[in-house]
């Protein structure tokens, strides 16, 4: 199940937040916990602070809270390639691609906003 905002990084980073859910629950199956609880904690905090960022105070609120949405994915990212590169553990292709995606519309999100002084 998919929400749907009409906003696209709203929705697409709540997609993904289910998506980890998902794969999370598969680590967990493979007893791979404490990646598992990485993943979950900075791969559904992306949406958490894309959405946070949507009621910001001020422009400078919305931009603060949509780089620690940035810095979420990076570490989500992180924690995604080490699954990739690891013996024994899980791996969905997709979630980097999605992840990486999400990493640029974020960024252009905040580069726009800087620039419009």
């Amino acid at each position: 199940m998919t929400r749907e905002t009409g906003n696209a990084i709203v929705d697409l980073s709540f997609k993904f937040a289910l998506d980890i859910i998902v794969f999370v629950e598969n680590l967990e199956q493979n007893k791979k916990f404490i990646i598992a609880n990485q993943i979950l904690k900075s791969g559904t905090s992306i949406g958490a602070n894309v959405r946070e960022a949507q009621n910001g105070e001020s422009k400078i609120d919305f931009i603060h809270k949509l780089k620690i949405a940035a810095k979420e994915a990076d570490e989500t990212e992180y924690w995604l390639l080490l699954c990739k590169s690891s013996e024994n553990y899980p791996f969905n292709p997709q979630l980097l691609e999605d992840v990486k995606v999400i990493q640029k519309i974020i960024n252009k999100i905040i580069g726009t906003a800087k620039s419009r002084g």
